[in-house]
């Protein structure tokens, strides 16, 4: 680091993403994108916005509002758009926490909520999951800090119920409960329908995994709309121009395509329920998973010798350092024929082991 950096800063870890090699063709299965395009009227719409990217985007992204309000009989004062869900989150801890009030996490969970706290100098308390890998709703009930989970969770797949969820915002109105929701379209059951009920939760989503849009970086706040009000200070303080155009009208169109959006989740799962299946006939440890991504492990090998090992064989995968989880690799769930090579593969690295 330079002498001119912060030195509030010099302490930070940086997120850390998924590897995008370059170097030749994957099969990826490391970062949790969709194994399907966009749907023809999505990449259309972006299409028709590109000859006008002489002008800047709607800075209400009202319209995109009204369509994800839509989805779940909100209003668009309910909604905040983002550049993706890593800014709404950004916005969210910098409305909502300090130095004095934290944030509060389940111990395995997505790696940017660490991350996020130590840049904006917050307290990060985090809270261990149970050795099944699920959250334990009453190891929150005595927390006053602010409490952030993923939900299905970001690195297992395993989801919390909603009575679960709704029980952890009733614990204190005091504190702020943020429900990230970037997987729930694989099977969950969506917070956002308490939104109207409690005005102490705010529900993040994205359309990076089940809209296949994870480059067009559009994300959603759903709550109430005093703290949709809150976030949009925020937003227009930093960045009021923060959806460009062609994501925005992409992410329109492809919330009003339900046919497809349904026809791309149902696929995913069920290739999920096939890959699930057929790696626990291979003797390997599945955790139950509601994402578009299953954690497994293997007593063959370890987690990173098994990554590095598929890595050899074109196959990408994510193994992540967390101690608790070091032993596994989280496998993102692509195309019917993509699993299929990649359960093969598997069969020929642990016949060497043999």
């Amino acid at each position: 680091m330079t002498k001119y950096f912060s030195s509030r800063l010099k302490g930070i870890s940086p997120y850390v993403a998924g590897e995008q090699p370059q170097d030749k063709s994957y099969i990826k299965l490391n970062t949790n994108e969709s194994p399907f395009p966009p749907a023809k009227g999505v990449t259309q719409a972006a299409k028709e916005q590109a000859g006008k990217l002489n002008l800047y985007s709607d800075p209400t992204c009202l319209p995109l509002k009204r369509a994800a309000a839509d989805l779940y009989g909100l209003q668009a004062e309910n909604v905040l758009c983002g550049n993706g869900s890593d800014e709404v989150l950004f916005f969210t801890f910098l409305a909502f926490c300090s130095e004095s009030k934290g944030m509060a996490c389940p111990d395995v969970s997505y790696g940017f909520y660490p991350v996020l706290c130590s840049l904006l100098n917050i307290p990060y308390i985090p809270v261990p999951l149970t050795a099944d890998f699920t959250i334990n709703v009453q190891d929150y009930a005595a927390i006053n800090a602010n409490v952030c989970i993923a939900n299905p969770n970001a690195q297992t797949g395993v989801y919390l119920p909603l009575c679960r969820v709704e029980e952890l915002v009733r614990q204190n109105a005091d504190r702020l409960v943020v429900v990230d929701e970037a997987y729930i379209d694989f099977g969950g059951d969506s917070a956002v329908k308490l939104i109207n009920k409690y005005g102490n939760l705010i529900v993040v989503q994205t359309m990076s995994k089940s809209r296949s849009l994870a480059g067009g970086r559009v994300g959603f706040a759903f709550a109430d709309k005093n703290l949709i009000c809150d976030l949009e200070a925020v937003r227009n303080s930093f960045n009021p121009y923060n959806v460009n155009r062609m994501s925005m009208f992409a992410a329109e169109q492809s919330l009003k395509d339900k046919d497809y959006f349904l026809y791309c989740t149902k696929n995913i799962m069920q290739t999920r329920q096939f890959t699930t299946e057929q790696l626990r006939k291979l003797g390997f440890t599945v955790l139950p998973s509601m994402a578009n991504f299953v954690l497994a492990k293997t007593d063959a090998m370890g987690g990173r010798q098994l990554y590095l090992k598929l890595k050899q064989r074109g196959i990408l995968v994510r193994h992540l350092n967390d101690d608790r989880i070091k032993d596994f690799v989280r496998i993102t769930i692509g195309s019917a024929e993509q699993m299929a090579v990649f359960i093969e593969t598997l069969k020929d690295i642990l016949k060497e082991t043999v």
